[in-house]
């Protein structure tokens, strides 16, 4: 996952893309496999959730999210992890610049 996260006049904007093939259900019967799509992702700061969505198939793959909170300082670690229908996760961290 791929994570930008910069803080100015005390907003934080983070921009963020999570690496996935997001297979509709429809998708996975042409290609005979199985569904698969992000169905939670969950960002934090501080032990605190900033962001948090539910999503289904109907986003694309490598989905872009970009979202802002207010908080967040120079050099704090965000982290974000998502939970596909799987069950698989990822978890990415980085610094606010």
């Amino acid at each position: 996952m791929k994570i930008k996260a910069k803080v100015k006049k005390g907003i934080t904007e983070v921009k963020a893309m999570a690496k996935h093939p997001m297979l509709s259900y429809d998708e996975a019967k042409r290609k005979k496999t199985e569904a698969n799509f992000i169905t939670h992702m969950i960002a934090t700061v501080g032990g605190a959730t900033v962001f948090e969505m539910s999503s289904s198939q109907f986003l694309s793959a490598n989905p872009y999210i970009k979202f802002s909170f207010n908080g967040g300082a120079k050099d704090e670690d965000i982290t974000i992890k998502w939970v596909d229908l799987l069950g698989k996760s990822k978890t990415t961290t980085k610094k606010i610049k």
